[in-house]
């Protein structure tokens, strides 16, 4: 993983597949990105539907659909990750450690001690 230009993105250099000048037909990242995108809406409702499912089996059946749905939303994110065609931002350390110090205050108000 390398970090570009902007300091605080990381993300890998594209490959070169994709051409200069984008035309109106969909393109390798164009359909990842559809697909990634498809996922993600997926999921947010298998997981209302699996929250809600109150038959045994179609909860279950529900529930390894929305499994099986984010590990293809995982598969799609590293495939576009690795071409350079995803790209995160990096937070200031600073920031990071004031909101591990925030939730880490909050474990003592669960119910049952952490493992």
């Amino acid at each position: 993983m390398q970090q570009s230009q902007n300091s605080n993105q990381i993300a890998n250099p594209q490959t070169g597949q994709l051409p200069k000048v984008k035309g109106p037909e969909m393109n390798d990242r164009d359909f990842l990105n559809d697909a990634l995108s498809t996922c993600k809406y997926i999921t947010d409702s298998l997981n209302i539907a699996v929250r809600e499912a109150s038959h045994q089996q179609l909860h279950a059946d529900l529930l390894q659909m929305l499994n099986e749905t984010h590990q293809s939303s995982r598969q799609f994110f590293q495939l576009m990750f690795q071409n350079g065609w995803y790209k995160l931002e990096a937070e200031e350390q600073q920031k990071v450690n004031q909101a591990h110090q925030q939730f880490s205050n909050y474990s003592s108000q669960f119910p049952y001690p952490l493992q």
